[in-house]
């Protein structure tokens, strides 16, 4: 059975940090592109970064310089350092599993937490 668990979620006052944990169980970690997505009150679902299976990440333009993803294959976890943050940040915040070992699109996500509020107050 796969599971995703995010935690580390919460309220935070802009400018501050979250480090968001996924925890997974099931899957083939170290073999699987991983990736943060998130959705805000009736935004569609947006990629916040991924990582592959060897460790070459990607961001959204809106995080850059600010948001860190990284991964323990030993522990098969996944991470997301959030600094300097802005109530533009606020969303759920959903971890994602690939398919494939290569970031791809959405599309190629197949296994979802059951996502993590992010809330950043001005």
């Amino acid at each position: 059975q796969v599971q995703l668990v995010e935690s580390g979620g919460g309220l935070v006052q802009a400018g501050g940090s979250l480090k968001l944990t996924c925890e997974t169980s099931g899957i083939m970690f170290l073999l699987n592109a991983m990736a943060w997505y998130r959705q805000a009150p009736g935004q569609e679902r947006e990629l916040v970064a991924a990582i592959d299976s060897a460790g070459s990440a990607k961001y959204a333009d809106s995080v850059k310089g600010r948001f860190t993803i990284s991964r323990d294959n030993a522990k098969n976890t996944m991470y997301l350092q959030m600094n300097s943050l802005k109530p533009e940040d606020t969303a759920v915040y959903y971890c994602a599993a690939n398919s494939f070992m290569s970031i791809g699109t959405m599309n190629d996500y197949v296994y979802w937490g059951q996502g993590t509020q992010v809330t950043v107050s001005s």
